[in-house]
Order: structure tokens, then C-alpha cells, then sequence
């Protein structure tokens, strides 16, 4: 098919209607008819020439050049497409006056062609006796090619993909910003087990955890899911969808009440059991208004909307406290608490409950405390009243027959350090000697001695670790290194790490512990060597990092530059390597 004895109005037509179709751009349409174009000229002139096609967006011309750029004489790669500054000379030369000149130098077109009328008014006359340098392009017309059968299937190829690379495009665009909004659309098949909606301008994958359990869709169902991730994939952009994500219950929320729209009301916190019960904690910004009540709505006509549109998943809605304890409380509800006892070190709350309310504190299958625990963040342990009081007895013995034993006193005394909030000798050792002094009964000289005793038995303990570690033979240069107390030079000396050198091929999670995944893919727990000694993620790496640079491995400003990734696993591997290299 001759390009020339087209109607070349028919391009542009051909291109609207694309777009319209597909609603893009028509001048993508444009672009992809000009690169199909250019290819299917390639294949007549050759493809190591850079032969380009331009389309005119009123007239639907088709122009063909040849583009040859200049470069430097020792970095010609392509003689097809490249000149030395010499060829150009003398190309443009033999050219002139049929020559145009359009841009600045380093980045001129050079048209080996006469100037059109309009053209011509704007050249710069100087520009007439300038010669091509590098970084310049020559370009002259090319006769447009005929396009046989295939050529002709290799540009629709082209235009085919480049609109469907344009679909693409536009509906990551339309959907990439619509992230955390919940979308109406229509089932239309299923998929083992996972859904295809169409959303209007693509379709969504509602995957099998993401449905409630006990839903079942058919094709032509019209469906109302929470866009939970948009993402560009090669086979074009991945639209996820949950029914399942608590932010889809504080989203329908935000749609039934006005005042969480308007941000009188928030919601603090969500948990949900999907399909099953749910715990929504509300604050409000204004005294006047009742969150819990503006929640419920007049007769419940509010939350029943929402308990509707999940599938009749109950929803406890409770009152926001900044009190962690409070909020505990209120979370718990219907059980009744009797006492909150919070460990803020440990990140734990024990709950005291009596012991007609256990059950119901706990839920069926631990549902209510599993739903109180995410929303508050916190791990609860729920204890009866008996309970508790027999594990606190039991501590209490614990740490008097502790004191006992190390700082050699009487049953009383030990008795009156636990009363007091003591826990451990280091705390006995190193506390202020006036909150030894504040206990009754206790002066200048006992509070002392007693001081000295504690921190005897720490340094007993320390030099027998050292001598235990020693004997297993740990070398100095660990025992010297800062950050390692004895016990934990013990411990590492009984897991084989016995010098520096293996201490820095050491990972953080090897050393504070971690989650990580076996060969099934489950979540398994790995016990890191100095973990009981409440070692965090960000010291272990800190320490590790510090005997690599001892040792010279590592440069400490590439550290500070931000050069190595935290927990630099392949430097650890690659230091002993280097070093033996070296």
C-alpha cells in the first residue's frame, strides 16, 4: 500500500477514532503511526539507519527523513547513522543553498532541503555559512516507502501496542490516586477463587483473603470494594481490591456519618474478625457530640448500614481515650475489668477480670481480647483475680529467695527490697542510695553495705563469665570490644563466636532475633544468640557495623555518606574474604 496514494487525511481520522474508542490521546495515536511508519521504512532502507517519520497534525502529511548525527571522528559506531564533523562539512557543503539551519550549536538540525516561505522568515542569515559540529544532526528527505503485506501487519503490531501501552497508562494514572477510596463495580468472573470486577475503566482483582468468607458473588452482581493497592505490572497496571481491610469499615463509615466526613468525629482504630465482629474506637473534637452515638445513628440506622454492607458483622463501637489503661477498659467491653497493670518496657498489659467474666473478656475463640489487642497495639494477658494474685505470690518468693541468696539477708529484709519495687540485684547495685534510704529502717551505713554486696556478686558474676569464655576460648579482641557485657561474651562463645573477626560476619537478626520465613514460606521466630539480654534491632546492627570498621573492613564514611544498607549482609560475608585476599 503506497503511503503516498493514501488519503493522508484518513491518518488522522483513523487516529481520533482510536482515541475516542480508547479514550487516549489522539496524538499518541499519532506517535505510534509515526514509529510503525519508521519501522516498515527500515526494513526497506535498511535498519542501521535512523530514519524518522513525522506526521502533520492538520494536513496528515507523512514526511520520511534520514537523521545522521555528528560526532567526535574516534567515536563513530555506526557509519549508517553517524558522520565525522569532515563528512558533514562536506555533505552540507555540496548541499547548500538548499540548506536549513534550525536551533543552537551542539544541538542543530542542519535540513538538506529549501527553506518553506514560513520557514525561512525566521532563519538567521549568519546561520547560512555555519558547519555541523558534534552533537549536530543532518537531516535529509527519504522517498516514502510502499508498504507491502507484512510491513503493513508489522505497523498495526506497533500501533496496537503502543494504544494499549497508552490504556495502560491512563488507567494507572486514573486508579494510582484512588488508593484508600472505596469503588463501586461489577463481578464478572471468578478466577480460582478470585474475582474480576470491572471498575469502568479496567478491571480489579478482588483476591480469595481479601473476600468476607461467607460471600458468594455471581457475574452481573454489582459489588463495593476498598482499592487497596494499584500497581504497574508488564500484562499492564494491577488494580487490588479488599472487603476485607479495616480501612474499607472506616471508609464506609466516613460515607454513612457526615460528622467523620466533615473530621468532627475520627477514628482512631479499627480491628476486624472479617465477616464475623468488628471494634471500631471513635473520638470527637466537639463536646456537644456523642462520637459512640453519632456512630449508632437514630435507631442504629447508621451502623446497620454498615453491618449490611458487610454482611452482617457485628460492630462494637467504643469511645477513644488517651488513657492506654481507660481505652483498654472501654476495648474489653462487654466484659467488666477489675485491674490494668501496665509494663511499658515490655510493651505488655495484664488484665485482672473476675472470674465470671473471663469468658466473656476472652470471647469465643479469644475473639474479644484478640480485637482489643489490635486496637490498642498492646499483647494482653488476661488473668481471673485468683490467678493473679497466686502468680504475684509466686514472684514475690522468687526474687526474696533471690536477695536472699545473693546479698546474703534474712527472709524480712528480702522481703521489704521486693515491697519496695526491686527487682534485681543491678537495680539494688546501681539505684540512688536515697530510695535505699527512703525504706524504713534502713540508714547511711546498711543502704552501704548493701550496695557493696550487690555490686560484689555483679563483678563475681562478670569475672566467672569471663573465665568460662576464656576456657571455651574467646580471644581478647572480643573480650576487649565495647557494648559486650561478660554475659554476653559467654553466650557468644557458646554459639562457636569467639572472635572479633566472627562477630562482624555477624547479621543483626542473629544477634536481637527476628521473624523470618522457612521453606514452606511460614513465619517462624528466630531466637537471636544476645536476645534475652533485651538487645535491639538497631544495636546489634550498630555493634556489628563498629567491629567491621575496627577491623577495617568497612570505611566509616561510607557509613556516615549513607554508602551501606542497614544490616549489610554481603559485607559481612565478603570482609574474612577481603582480608584474606589482602
Amino acid at each position: 500500500m503506497p503511503i503516498t496514494s493514501a488519503n493522508q487525511l484518513e491518518l488522522l481520522q483513523t487516529a481520533e477514532a482510536v482515541a475516542r474508542e480508547k479514550m487516549i490521546d489522539p496524538g499518541l495515536v499519532v506517535a505510534a503511526m509515526e514509529e510503525s511508519l519508521a519501522r516498515a521504512a527500515k526494513s526497506r532502507y535498511g535498519a542501521e539507519m535512523d530514519i524518522r517519520v513525522s506526521i502533520d497534525r492538520k494536513t496528515g502529511r507523512a514526511t520520511f527523513t534520514r537523521v545522521r548525527t555528528v560526532v567526535e571522528e574516534d567515536a563513530v559506531e555506526n557509519y549508517h547513522a553517524q558522520v565525522t564533523p569532515q563528512q558533514a562539512h562536506d555533505i552540507v557543503k555540496a548541499a547548500r543553498p538548499a540548506v536549513t539551519v534550525l536551533g543552537a550549536p551542539g544541538a542543530r538540525r542542519f535540513l538538506l532541503r529549501a527553506p518553506r516561505e514560513e520557514e525561512a522568515r525566521r532563519l538567521d542569515p549568519a546561520a547560512q555559512t555555519a558547519l555541523p559540529a558534534p552533537g549536530d544532526e543532518i537531516v535529509d528527505e527519504v522517498p516514502p516507502v510502499d508498504m507491502g503485506r507484512i510491513a503493513a501487519q508489522s505497523a498495526k503490531q506497533v500501533i496496537l501496542q503502543k494504544v494499549r501501552e497508552a490504556e495502560r497508562d491512563r488507567q494507572y494514572e486514573q486508579f494510582k490516586d484512588r488508593v484508600g477510596t472505596i469503588v463501586n463495580g461489577i463481578v464478572r468472573r471468578e478466577e480460582y477463587g478470585n474475582l474480576i470486577v470491572d471498575v469502568g475503566a479496567g478491571e480489579a482483582v478482588l483476591k480469595r483473603n481479601d473476600k468476607i468468607g461467607r460471600e458468594a458473588w455471581r457475574p452481573g452482581d454489582r459489588i463495593r470494594a476498598y482499592v487497596k493497592d494499584v500497581r504497574r505490572e508488564p500484562r499492564g497496571p494491577q488494580i487490588f481490591l479488599s472487603r476485607t481491610a479495616p480501612e474499607f469499615m472506616k471508609e464506609l463509615f466516613k460515607m454513612e456519618v457526615p460528622e467523620i466526613y466533615e473530621g468532627t468525629i475520627e477514628i482512631k482504630a479499627v480491628a476486624r474478625d472479617p465477616g464475623s465482629r468488628a471494634k471500631i474506637a471513635v473520638v470527637s473534637y466537639d463536646n456537644s457530640i456523642d462520637p459512640v452515638g453519632a456512630c449508632v445513628g437514630m435507631r442504629g440506622s447508621r451502623v446497620q448500614a454498615v453491618v449490611n454492607e458487610l454482611q452482617g458483622e457485628k460492630i462494637d463501637i467504643i469511645p477513644w481515650n488517651a488513657d492506654t489503661a481507660t481505652f483498654l477498659v472501654n476495648a474489653l467491653q462487654p466484659a467488666e475489668v477489675t485491674k490494668v497493670v501496665f509494663d511499658e518496657e515490655a510493651g505488655k498489659i495484664e488484665v485482672v477480670v473476675p472470674e465470671e467474666q473471663l469468658s466473656l473478656a476472652i470471647g469465643r475463640r479469644g475473639q474479644n481480647v484478640r480485637l482489643a489487642s489490635q486496637l490498642t497495639g498492646l499483647d494482653i494477658d488476661i488473668l481471673t483475680e485468683e490467678e493473679e494474685s497466686k502468680r504475684r505470690q509466686a514472684e514475690f518468693d522468687e526474687r526474696t529467695r533471690l536477695f536472699m541468696t545473693t546479698l546474703d539477708l534474712d527472709e524480712f529484709f528480702a522481703q521489704l527490697l521486693v515491697a519496695e519495687g526491686f527487682r534485681s540485684v543491678e537495680e539494688v547495685a546501681y539505684v540512688d542510695r536515697e530510695e535505699l534510704l527512703a525504706i524504713e529502717g534502713v540508714d547511711e551505713e546498711t543502704a552501704e553495705e548493701l550496695q557493696a554486696r550487690a555490686r560484689d556478686h555483679i563483678e563475681a558474676q562478670a569475672k566467672a563469665a569471663l573465665d568460662r569464655a576464656r576456657s571455651l576460648g574467646v580471644e581478647e579482641s572480643l573480650i576487649g570490644f565495647p557494648g559486650l557485657t561478660p554475659a554476653m561474651i559467654e553466650a557468644l562463645a557458646k554459639e562457636g563466636v569467639k572472635t572479633l573477626e566472627d562477630f562482624a560476619t555477624l547479621a543483626d537478626w542473629e544477634l536481637a532475633g527476628g521473624w523470618t520465613e522457612d521453606a514452606e514460606g511460614k513465619r517462624v521466630k528466630d531466637e537471636g544468640i544476645l536476645e534475652r539480654f533485651d538487645l535491639s534491632l538497631e544495636e546489634a546492627r550498630d555493634m556489628v557495623m563498629s567491629a567491621r570498621v575496627a577491623l577495617g573492613w568497612v570505611d566509616p564514611e561510607e557509613i556516615a555518606a549513607g554508602g551501606l544498607a542497614e544490616g549489610d549482609e554481603e559485607g559481612a560475608e565478603s570482609g574474612p574474604a577481603t582480608q584474606a585476599e589482602a
